[in-house]
């Protein structure tokens, strides 16, 4: 029996066919997860595969599967076949420079997915920035259709008036700076 739709699916592909933002949006995402593909170095594509292998389901067995076959036939083959008799100091030496190469590789995913976490929160802070100003051009303008159509606002007040000034991200930052590090010391270790 076919899998039921939600409504919420069946309305997201039907938003996506009808070129809504949400579509768009979409659209746009695909876009540059592909394009962050397609611009990938041989060297990251080995990377991702060989940490994606290494945390597989699969490694875990064929490791399984090796370590018990080596540990058998160095146990129970006759002396002149056995090439690693028990500690098994060649599987040792194996089984760590194997360790290091994954580390290794696993890094360097991390570092490339952390350089595309860097884009994306660098794009996220433009999109939220775009949007504070286009809110108060927004209230501005609303403060200014109320006020001629002779609407008077019940909640006017002081923080109002303030959400429709220009916001500094400059300010923003260097207040964040200053009182944050008040607020970790008040809140650390010791605080009670």
């Amino acid at each position: 029996m076919p899998p039921q739709r939600s409504p919420e699916n069946r309305r997201s592909r039907s938003e996506a066919r009808s070129g809504s933002p949400a579509a768009e949006n979409i659209r746009a995402i695909v876009d540059l997860e592909r394009r962050a593909l397609a611009d990938a170095r041989w060297s990251d594509r080995i990377s991702d595969a060989i940490s994606a292998f290494a945390g597989s389901l699969w490694f875990v067995l064929c490791h399984i599967a090796l370590f018990t076959g080596w540990a058998a036939w160095n146990a129970l083959a006759s002396s002149p076949l056995r090439f690693d008799p028990y500690p098994y100091g060649l599987l040792t030496f194996i089984v760590s420079l194997e360790g290091v190469l994954i580390a290794t590789f696993v890094l360097i995913k991390q570092n490339r997915m952390a350089a595309q976490s860097d884009q994306r929160d660098h794009l996220n802070l433009q999109v939220d920035l775009l949007a504070e100003q286009e809110m108060t051009v927004v209230l501005r303008m609303l403060r200014r259709i109320s006020e001629r159509l002779g609407v008077e606002l019940e909640d006017a007040d002081a923080r109002t008036e303030k959400l429709t000034e220009e916001t500094s991200v400059y300010d923003l930052m260097q207040t964040l700076e200053q009182e944050l590090p008040k607020a970790t010391q008040q809140d650390g270790p010791g605080a009670d």
